[in-house]
């Protein structure tokens, strides 16, 4: 058989266990997608996604019965873009690689987006893409063309398998395969983890009826290797500089830990997982341009994929500021001034005494700034939205309880601005909750605004596309409450802010699937009739406005309400405070969507 590896792409069967017994049907397509499919699952795969098609079809028809004897969950979805993105965001939440299988042609080319975010944020992910045998290749047969290395250089393993002609040798080799393919998509050998390419050509007779097996136990479930596969060092921060430690997408709560134990302030986006704790400064964009702050920086320390301000990058390009940058995984590195340390791990300072007043004049300068600059903007809030005096309420006075009464009654019916969406979602979302952000205005201004609060945030900042928010957030739906469901833990919702134009790019994914149960997925939608995120440009103040609106902001009419309801999803419209708390307070069943008009 041809090896199309990547080099230095693992193929070892040193764990594998001897295969299951699988009833041959006599047709290599269907025998052979058998023994690839139930090698991704006694190699841990639980998901397989699915999109329909000739040429896939004993692909599609062996994962039907992988999800019909409790082998693995099974995901339809006729947009292949919905359905690259929906694996990935199983992938995101589950750091185990769903498959998502397509059939030849331009099927193969809608994953794209979804491959390339999960190379560059580093998400398991492996496409099963169905191909013309070799004759059929180069001679313009009908829905070909050239899928081996379509994904480029971002893929890390790839394999061209050929159409099998028969033969247990095929069938073992479609196991190695697949424990290969899984083991290269979590990074079990260079901490590299990512998007993975399978190939696979069909000769006909495309299948047959596929028999019925017994359940398929995981046989070796791949473990993502340490960082020293990468080579990094682990260091110990030296005391001195004064230091920052910065946290970007996905860097997780090991950045929180660190800065509390070395006692230096925490700049973490509101996707990094490491939004909490005692030295979280909130407002740190206004510090970095505070010559007082920022301009005292000497060192930073960065974990994840900071992408949510200018004023980081600004920071890490200086030359009096030394740069760390943290990656235990992934040779995609954080380095926007091209000189940064790059380390697997890192420790404190061993000798570091938290309570000198070095230390507590360091970070409490910056925190207690932050809190100032969050209650003057409270403060200078409109005061119709203000909470409502509750002293007021427990008086006899009755003037008091009058005031009390219109007070509340005005912050009930409040117009819902953006600040006030921000806060109330997060309000609302809790540790057994998930929330998803898309790439639009509304991350920067949730990332502007709210508090530490320890809670699951996805946010997909690899590329920073609109692609895909929705099927993503399904996928991490679907993903977290099938994980609830095996080890007995709480269930929480599903939340998705985006934008409008977020919300229409991706709109097939709102297309509910007979024969699966939908998961608890809610989606807020700020409506601002259009992309007000490049409002912030720099020639939106110089632009003509009629040009500037219909090549930028590319104004939308869409009646939300019709959209939902033609998908079968429950719609609510938030105007103001009030039915924004009891829409997300009390969200149905199943999916819901609320939208939330918002002024440009």
């Amino acid at each position: 058989m041809p090896d199309a590896r990547i080099p230095g792409a693992p193929v070892d069967q040193s764990t594998s266990a001897p295969l299951p017994r699988i009833p041959l049907t006599q047709n290599p397509a269907t025998d052979v997608a058998l023994a690839l499919l139930t090698g991704f699952v006694r190699a841990g795969v639980r998901h397989i996604v699915i999109s329909p098609g000739s040429r896939s079809q004993a692909l599609a028809l062996a994962a039907a019965e992988l999800e019909r004897n409790g082998s693995a969950r099974l995901h339809v979805r006729i947009d292949e873009r919905v359905g690259g993105f929906l694996a990935l965001g199983i992938g995101r939440e589950s750091g185990a690689p769903a498959v998502v299988v397509t059939t030849s042609g331009t099927a193969t080319a809608n994953l794209h987006p979804a491959v390339l975010e999960a190379h560059e944020a580093g998400v398991p992910l492996i496409v099963v893409t169905a191909d013309r045998p070799e004759e059929l290749r180069g001679i313009r047969s009908n829905q070909t063309t050239r899928q081996v290395g379509i994904y480029g250089d971002v893929i890390r393993f790839a394999r061209d398998v050929p159409a099998p002609e028969g033969g247990e040798a095929e069938l073992v080799e479609a196991d190695r395969v697949a424990l290969a393919a899984v083991r290269a998509a979590v990074g079990a050998d260079d901490a590299d983890p990512g998007p993975v390419h399978l190939n696979v050509a069909f000769r006909e007779p495309l299948s047959v009826a596929v028999p019925a097996l017994d359940r398929i136990e995981p046989a070796d479930v791949p473990a993502i290797a340490p960082a020293s596969a990468l080579g990094r060092d682990t260091v110990e921060l030296q005391d001195g500089p004064r230091t920052v430690v910065i946290a970007g997408a996905d860097a997780g709560p090991e950045a929180e830990g660190f800065a509390r134990a070395a006692g230096v302030p925490l700049l973490a986006e509101v996707s990094s997982g490491a939004r909490f704790g005692p030295n979280l400064v909130v407002v740190y964009r206004e510090l970095l341009r505070d010559e007082a702050f920022g301009g005292r920086v000497e060192r930073a320390v960065v974990f994840g994929h900071p992408t949510l301000s200018r004023e980081v990058p600004a920071l890490l390009t200086r030359t009096d500021v030394e740069v760390i940058v943290v990656a235990p995984s992934g040779r995609q590195v954080y380095n926007p001034g091209r000189r940064a340390r790059v380390v697997g791990a890192i420790r404190p300072p061993a000798d570091v005494d938290l309570r000198s007043p070095e230390v507590r004049a360091w970070v409490g300068s910056w925190v207690f700034a932050s809190r100032r600059i969050v209650e003057a903007a409270e403060s200078a809030a409109d005061p119709a939205a203000a909470a409502p005096d509750v002293e007021k309420a427990r008086s006899y006075d009755p003037a008091d309880a009058l005031a009390f009464a219109k007070a509340e009654l005005a912050a009930v019916r409040a117009p819902v601005t953006r600040a006030l969406l921000a806060e109330a979602l997060w309000r609302y979302t809790w540790p057994h909750d998930r929330l998803v952000i898309g790439a639009s205005r509304l991350i920067r201004d949730v990332d502007r605004i709210v508090p530490g609060k320890r809670i699951p945030v996805h946010a997909n900042r690899g590329l920073a596309g609109i692609d895909g928010t929705i099927a993503t957030a399904t996928g991490i739906a679907v993903a977290g409450q099938a994980a609830a469901a095996e080890d007995g833990s709480a269930a929480g919702i599903t939340r998705v802010l985006l934008g409008d134009l977020a919300l229409l790019h991706d709109a097939g994914a709102l297309l509910g699937v007979t024969g699966e149960a939908r998961p608890n997925l809610q989606v807020v939608v700020g409506n601002d009739g259009g992309g007000t995120i490049f409002d912030s440009l720099e020639v939106a103040s110089t632009a003509p406005a009629t040009a500037f609106d219909r090549v930028q902001y590319t104004p939308q009419t869409v009646d939300v309400a019709s959209l939902a309801r033609a998908y079968g999803w429950d719609h609510r419209i938030a105007r103001t405070k009030g039915e924004l708390d009891q829409a997300l307070s009390a969200p149905p069943v199943g999916v819901s969507l609320v939208e939330v008009p918002l002024e440009r």
